[in-house]
């Protein structure tokens, strides 16, 4: 029988309000296309909620770095930025802790989750390592080395890394998606048509559901995420004029559905 549960989102101490006779679960960028810190309810899968906690926060973290760090990376009259790996893991985890109120690494962590979080933030930090030359190129305004293609690449990296025990991505629903890479799968596109984009569906509250992948048990979370001021320069109106990616505007308003962080925690 497969488990759903939603899940009420706000600040980190706020209490989750769960439907009747259904186990409790939970997730959620900085300041692009964001929404609110996460909330961990007592329950049944709390394990698999607060690593799934970590890595959405971990992921809006360094997106909102790089994001802060545009202006430096696409200056054409500096050559080494020193927007390093190392510079990125560590304003992220700043940010990060600033965030939710805490570290990301704690005493009370499991074997597994350490090596979760150590995964994605070596991921984050090859990307940046490898896009070194492209970010110091001198005479290049716009790099194209912008949140989106950050937070993907690290996405990708980190299901190197980690594995069989975890995978993480950004998706949206089909019309809004730029990069075929992106494109939802069955599950998330059921979910984000049926769930997340209806009408009655309380803004910022994640879905999570416990299915089977691949042959294997799976805690599953979709976390919408909606556009900010940020989001709209690129993703905003009028809609069919180019962005500065090239790339055809959708026409998006403020505190519109942009999009989905979805998180898979094989059990």
């Amino acid at each position: 029988m497969q488990d759903q549960v939603r899940g009420k989102t706000g600040f980190i101490g706020t209490a989750i309000s769960i439907r009747p006779g259904l186990l409790g679960l939970l997730v959620i960028f900085t300041l692009l296309c964001v929404g609110n810190a996460i909330v961990t309810p007592a329950t049944a899968g709390e394990a698999e909620l607060a690593i799934g906690n970590r890595l959405a926060n971990m992921l809006r973290a360094g997106r909102g770095v790089v994001s802060a760090n545009q202006a430096l990376i696409n200056n054409p009259d500096v050559g080494d930025k020193w927007f390093t790996g190392e510079r990125l893991v560590g304003e992220t985890e700043a940010s990060y802790t600033a965030r939710v109120g805490s570290a990301p690494m704690s005493a009370d962590l499991s074997a597994r989750d350490k090596r979760l979080i150590e995964a994605q933030l070596q991921a984050m930090r090859k990307v940046v390592d490898s896009h070194q030359d492209e970010i110091n190129r001198l005479g290049v305004g716009f790099k194209g080395f912008i949140p989106a293609t950050f937070a993907r690449l690290s996405n990708e990296e980190f299901g190197v890394i980690a594995g069989q025990e975890a995978r993480i991505r950004v998706t949206a629903p089909p019309h809004l998606v730029r990069n075929r890479k992106a494109r939802p799968d069955a599950w998330e596109k059921n979910i984000l048509e049926t769930r997340l984009q209806a009408a009655d569906w309380p803004k910022g509250e994640p879905f999570t559901e416990t299915v089977e992948l691949e042959g294997r048990p799976a805690f599953r979370m979709l976390l919408p995420e909606y556009y900010g001021e940020s989001c709209l320069a690129c993703h905003g109106e009028p809609r069919g004029e180019m962005d500065i990616t090239s790339y055809p505007k959708e026409g998006g308003k403020l505190g519109e559905l942009a999009g989905a962080i979805s998180i898979v925690i094989f059990k």
